[in-house]
């Protein structure tokens, strides 16, 4: 492992339901601040995390004295949901990110929930490396008529609205056009996301220090509608040309607005990268078959 600086501000991020999340994140402030690092817990709520002053940690500097400054690091006790909801803003202040896992899969967590203490010790030691992943960023016109920006780890998605109703799209690479079709919608997801929804979807896994982008038609009814990976410089272009059925921008799994005929969403690699914080020298392999259960031995194990 690398070594880094102690931080001095942390901000920890729990789950906003689970009252189990927020006992441990008390103790783990405890004892973070008895090291003499300032601690601010918050929710994990979208609303919570997107106030102006949702990175300020205050600390006590002398008697009646205080001083505010930016969190110098993102804590996220929860699942991979929590670990989402963080990182936007742990990408917009150019910070780590550390996820420590108390959900079931916690694929984008680096720790689990029994190694907050090894985790604090760390922490406190910078015994850690930082490893710097790729995001997406969108731009689309909604059915409201607005400019619509937005930011995502994981993917970017353009889906149908209406269960019973397919989807017209096209899809362009760079400028070229590569493909129309009805399907249920399009996922872009960034190496790290293609082992989520994009997979679900028939999406290859992408080693997260692959320098790409993988686009997926969702159960599109046309010859030609495989699973694409480009390059991450790519610009990827979805337009809409239903007519009466509406779709949704989805990112990281929050819907962004509807999208009707001649609505276009272009998707690119953003320029704020997630930086998650490592903790353990496990190959991405090793952490794809344990994290997704894989059955390595094949179901002719022990056959002659």
């Amino acid at each position: 492992m690398g070594s880094q600086e102690k931080p001095g501000r942390v901000l920890v991020v729990t789950h906003p339901l689970r009252e189990d999340v927020a006992e441990l994140a008390e103790k783990l402030a405890a004892a973070l601040r008895s090291a003499g690092v300032a601690v601010r817990i918050l929710t994990g709520e979208m609303r919570t995390l997107r106030r102006p002053d949702a990175l300020i940690i205050d600390e006590a500097c002398g008697p009646g004295e205080e001083t505010s400054a930016t969190a110098d690091l993102v804590l996220a006790l929860g699942g991979d949901g929590t670990v989402l909801r963080s990182a936007r803003l742990a990408a917009e202040a150019d910070i780590p990110l550390l996820g420590v896992n108390f959900g079931k899969v916690g694929f984008l967590a680096e720790a689990e929930t029994g190694e907050l203490e090894t985790v604090v010790s760390r922490l406190l030691e910078g015994d850690y490396s930082v490893e710097e992943r790729t995001a997406l960023s969108v731009e689309a016109i909604g059915t409201d008529g607005e400019l619509h920006r937005s930011w995502a780890f994981n993917d970017i998605a353009v889906e149908k609205a209406e269960p019973a109703r397919m989807l017209e799209l096209f899809i362009e690479i760079d400028g070229t056009r590569i493909s129309r079709y009805g399907c249920d919608g399009v996922a872009v997801a960034s190496p790290t996301g293609s082992t989520a929804h994009a997979m679900s979807a028939g999406g290859p896994v992408v080693w997260p220090d692959v320098d790409a982008l993988v686009v997926v038609p969702m159960n599109a009814h046309a010859l030609f509608a495989k699973p694409m990976v480009v390059h991450s410089s790519s610009l990827i272009r979805i337009g809409v040309e239903s007519v009466g059925t509406e779709g949704a921008l989805i990112a990281d799994g929050k819907e962004l607005t509807r999208l009707t005929a001649g609505s276009t969403v272009t998707i690119r690699r953003s320029e704020r990268p997630v930086r998650l914080v490592r903790m353990s020298g496990q190959p991405f392999a090793s952490r794809l078959v344990s994290k997704l259960s894989l059955p390595v031995d094949g179901w002719r194990h022990g056959r002659i």
